[in-house]
């Protein structure tokens, strides 16, 4: 007969365990060791108490606990992606190359007047003059300056580990 509730406990069990590592890895790379200590501590400790209770008497995994077991790893995946982008302060920086022309400008005031800073720096292309915009925001609002540049140039994303000084909006 088939446990529900131990089936339904190393699911949420291993969603729980991989939404930490996750979160403890993304801590780690943006340099909050203290946090990921305290995550990882949890993270092994829940891994530990469910590997107890799945091998506890030598017993081994039946197919359905291996199938869930591997469910609630890809699913703590996925949830532990979502909170790092829902609680972590995750900044990146969008640099946009667009043509030194009426558009570009337009592109540059549209930015701004979505609530980005937009810092431009001239150059010249292959095909002439251009414009370096770099946007400094929140990861979240990536979707939104792709939007705003379109078809019109190309873009470059990165993360920001940290920040210090300058400008950015407190409603952002």
């Amino acid at each position: 007969m088939v446990d529900v509730a131990g089936l339904l406990l190393i699911f949420f069990a291993r969603v729980l365990d991989v939404s930490c590592g996750t979160m403890r890895i993304l801590s780690i790379v943006r340099g909050k060791r203290a946090i990921a200590a305290c995550i990882g501590f949890f993270e092994v400790m829940i891994y530990m108490l469910i590997l107890g209770r799945i091998l506890g008497g030598g017993k081994t995994l039946t197919f359905l606990e291996l199938v869930f077991y591997c469910g609630g790893f890809a699913a703590g995946n996925y949830v532990g992606s979502f909170l790092e982008s829902k609680f972590m302060n995750s900044y990146a920086l969008a640099e946009a190359i667009l043509d030194d022309s009426p558009i570009g400008d337009e592109i540059v005031k549209s930015m701004r007047e979505s609530g980005f800073g937009a810092t431009v720096i001239k150059g010249e292309g292959r095909s002439g003059g251009k414009l370096l915009v770099e946007i400094f925001c929140r990861r979240n609002d990536l979707d939104m300056i792709h939007k705003i540049v379109g078809n019109n140039g190309f873009v470059i994303m990165s993360d920001v580990r940290k920040t210090y000084g300058g400008w950015f909006p407190k409603g952002k």
